[in-house]
């Protein structure tokens, strides 16, 4: 079971395989792993406990940043993500960030995003889309339409708490849309990331 892997120079944290989504770009819809990993496909989710045992085993010389980024939305566990977190934080100065796709209120209501303060260090969201409508298309998220407006109300509220927030969209979609993605992320104060298509690792960071 990989739970953690490197992958251009950084450590990566593989807890779920469960996410809401099924984004037409998908990286798990062309493979079982990332670089060179094992399959990061799970048999079972991991404990909180193996995912700790399984950290402080690991080599990580070299390695200043960990990301909560698998074959599944990490936020669909976001209280082991943040018990791991803590522990990350209390043996060791590497930096947290988490890749998701920002829909945990929806994901997990009980959830206190309030929770990140001073253990998560940046988080990548992603945006995908600049309205609703063409984001329920690429996305395909399983709370509907409603699923655009709670990504963006998190990202913002996140960006209030944690301070280093940025949207990420890939290029899939249209010059157009790319633009009008770049206009909404900047009414927002929040920065853009373009990923390339799926067939270039780099989609994956």
């Amino acid at each position: 079971m990989t739970i953690f892997y490197k992958f251009q120079g950084k450590l990566y944290a593989n807890i779920t395989n469960r996410c809401p989504c099924a984004c037409v770009f998908c990286l798990r819809k062309n493979g079982d792993g990332v670089g060179d990993s094992d399959s990061l496909w799970l048999e079972r989710e991991p404990t909180t406990e193996e995912i700790i045992k399984a950290f402080d085993e690991f080599d990580k010389e070299g390695m200043n940043e960990l990301v909560f980024c698998g074959y599944g939305e990490p936020m669909e566990r976001a209280d082991v993500l943040m018990d791991v977190a803590r522990h990350v934080k209390r043996v060791s100065d590497m930096k947290i960030r988490i890749n998701t796709n920002g829909l945990v209120n929806l994901i997990d209501p009980a959830f206190d995003v309030y929770s990140m303060r001073y253990i998560i260090d940046s988080i990548s969201v992603s945006l995908n889309a600049p309205d609703a409508d063409s984001y329920y298309e690429v996305t395909q998220p399983a709370f509907g339409l409603p699923a655009y407006h709670s990504m963006i109300s998190f990202a913002l509220l996140a960006k209030s708490i944690v301070g280093d927030v940025t949207f990420t969209v890939v290029d899939v979609i249209s010059e157009k849309q790319i633009a009008d993605c770049q206009k909404l992320a900047d009414d927002l104060h929040i920065p853009l990331r373009i990923r390339h298509n799926v067939t270039d690792n780099e989609s994956y960071t």
